[in-house]
């Protein structure tokens, strides 16, 4: 099918919409997973959006207690900061910990209160997230639904091969 012809298919099919439902589709929902489990059907009860202009990594150390023998743990984060697109989005900070088991990892959530979003990867992500922020442009999206369904992800924006 020749360009002309394909953008007069989108055209055509946008045309065909009822009144409204394109305004129904999340910012950056060309970046989510296919469907499957048909979990996304439901208008999102919210969407946080937003893209990424600073990042700070933070390799910590800790001693929780005086317990025997000494725990120690060495929490990873990554800090994130930027500007909120999507329609409402009042997110300030990301915080995205790295966790070294990696066996059940905790669910994003997003706090209304500190506006901070929480996403949780195993530590074997942490490199490819940093070189993702390396190479930006970085967005970060949260969509939570009225089923329980929730998702979040950082994803770049479009770039060219070199």
């Amino acid at each position: 099918m020749s360009a002309p012809s394909r953008f007069g298919a989108a055209l055509l099919l946008i045309l065909c919409l009822p009144a409204g439902a394109a305004d129904n589709v999340p910012m950056h929902a060309q970046f989510l997973p296919p469907d499957d489990l048909s979990l996304r059907q439901e208008e999102p009860e919210m969407q946080q959006l937003i893209q990424i202009t600073e990042y700070a990594v933070v390799l910590g150390s800790q001693r929780q207690s005086n317990q025997q023998p000494i725990p120690i743990t060495s929490p990873t984060l990554v800090r994130l900061k930027g500007k909120p697109l999507s329609k409402g989005a009042d997110v300030r900070q990301v915080v995205i910990q790295f966790d070294g088991e990696g066996k059940s990892l905790k669910k994003p959530s997003y706090d209304p209160q500190t506006r901070i979003l929480s996403l949780n990867y195993p530590m074997a992500q942490y490199a490819a997230v940093v070189d993702l922020l390396r190479n930006g442009p970085v967005y970060c999206q949260f969509l939570s639904y009225p089923n329980g369904h929730v998702w979040a992800d950082l994803h770049s924006g479009a770039v060219r091969p070199r």
